[in-house]
């Protein structure tokens, strides 16, 4: 394998187990609520995820990151992890995938 297929498998290994995890007051992985805005990976295999939260002012705006990187840490081959939390773009429910709205019954 070539270094981009590498960082592309690791990416997809990354981008898996945010799809295990959940917000807490909605049942539906936070990846496909739309709440991953980015994952980046250097090519030292540290990874950097940009996320939002549904609100500023949400309830698990301190635990939530700290599960996105205890999370990416358990990916074989992450050296480490850094989870930043921006507000914009601000989310909506139009950030959701199909998936995540058709569980909620939007669709």
């Amino acid at each position: 394998m070539t270094g981009t297929e590498d960082k592309n498998a690791l990416k997809e290994s990354v981008i898996a187990q945010l799809r295990d995890v959940y917000d807490p007051e909605i049942p539906v992985s936070i990846f496909e609520m739309g709440l991953i805005y980015e994952v980046k990976i250097s090519d030292e295999n540290h990874v950097h995820i940009l996320m939002t939260l549904t609100a500023p002012n949400c309830p698990v705006a301190e635990t939530l990151p700290q599960e996105v990187k205890e999370k990416v840490l358990t990916v074989p081959g992450v050296k480490s992890a850094n989870v930043e939390i921006t507000f914009e773009p601000e989310w909506d429910q139009d950030m959701m995938s199909d998936e995540a709205k058709l569980e909620l019954g939007m669709l």
